[in-house]
Order: C-alpha cells, then structure tokens, then sequence
C-alpha cells in the first residue's frame, strides 16, 4: 500500500536525510521524499499498518532533522 504525506522541510539536503531515514525504517518498502512539492510517498511493506510505521518514520525523520514536520 501506497500513501502521500504533506511534509513540511526547510532544504533539499534535508529531504534527503529524510527519505533515507523513512527508507531504513522497519515496515517500510520504499520512502520518496520530494523537496519541490514538499510530499513524502511511502510504500508499506506486506501486512504492515500504516500509522504505527509513520508514528516509527516520524521518529526517524525527527533524529536526523528536528526541524522537519510530517502531517499524518
């Protein structure tokens, strides 16, 4: 399963520390975070409920840029 996020994130870099944290996270298939639309895509691995693995990538997210907002 497939879902849209509306993020909230100040440069590119950050985006990409983004998507790499989300990427690494337990549940998670693939993570694209795109800096221009301020959107994360992420697909959920088989079986996996989508708001525990978001509160998990949120987290993730937080440790690498504070300053980042997901909006779930």
């Amino acid at each position: 399963m497939k879902k849209t996020y509306k993020i909230e994130v100040d440069c590119a870099n950050c985006a990409n520390l983004m998507e790499n944290a989300a990427r690494k996270t337990s549940g998670v298939q693939s993570a694209t975070v795109n800096f221009m639309t301020q959107k994360m895509i992420v697909e959920f691995a088989e079986g996996q409920e989508s708001a525990s693995v978001m509160d998990a990538v949120q987290k993730a997210c937080k440790k690498v840029e504070p300053d980042c907002e997901i909006f779930l």
